[in-house]
């Protein structure tokens, strides 16, 4: 998969993809991420790409220009187009697992107030938000999109089957886990996982699963 990532600040992005899964996704060959600067498309000598919002108020808004010549510099006929938004759908697995499909994926990081609606109108296929919160910029919500969704794409996980038993998976959240030592500081791990009855414990995992839903998360289970 080809991602395209449009800020005004692409130095954000280097520690998070030079790491870990990202940064052996990258190496495999499974993920490229290109990060393009908007301002490089300013049409004026002081690289200016924002200006007050008409009919008044505070703060500043992206113009179109600019973001519209940035898009379109790096859009290719498959290319989707996601605008990161307080305003979009909220982020859930299926729409991780949808997105780990395409081809090429263009993530527009919204600045300042917003952008120009009519970029958003004419060039943007879909807003997506990561919660019901604002962040001062776009570039961390593309961050979270980007990694949410690349663990679905197949080689990026160690294990095949790591994505599927997460939370959120099968409308559960994820049972609890536990390693060596069998004691640390006298708790004890549940007998059932020393048992090595594969069947009684996808059953008191699955259990687990479920009682952590219904405590925390009710919702999912309605």
């Amino acid at each position: 998969m080809i991602v395209d990532i449009l800020s005004l600040f692409p130095g954000y992005f280097k520690g998070p993809f030079n790491e870990s899964i990202l940064k052996r996704a990258q190496e495999k060959g499974l993920l490229t991420i290109r990060l393009t600067d908007i301002r490089d498309f300013a049409d004026n000598r002081f690289h200016r790409v924002d200006d007050r919002p008409y009919g008044g108020g505070p703060g500043m808004v992206m113009m179109p220009q600019p973001v519209t010549m940035a898009i379109q510099h790096v859009k290719t006929p498959e290319a989707k187009v996601i605008y990161l938004s307080p305003q979009g759908r909220t982020l859930n697995a299926v729409k991780c697992r949808k997105l780990a499909l395409e081809k090429h994926l263009i993530l527009l990081c919204g600045h300042y107030e917003g952008i120009d609606q009519r970029v958003l109108d004419e060039e943007v296929d879909e807003e997506i938000s990561i919660g019901d919160y604002v962040l001062t910029n776009g570039c961390l919500a593309a961050i979270v999109l980007l990694d949410a969704f690349s663990r679905f794409i197949p080689g990026v996980l160690g294990h095949p089957s790591a994505a599927a038993e997460d939370s959120f998976e099968g409308g559960l959240l994820d049972y609890p886990h536990y390693t060596r030592p069998e004691v640390f500081q006298g708790c004890s791990v549940p007998n059932v996982l020393l048992s090595g009855n594969h069947q009684e414990i996808a059953k008191w995992r699955h259990e687990q699963a479920l009682k952590k839903t219904q405590e925390i998360r009710p919702d999912l289970l309605a």
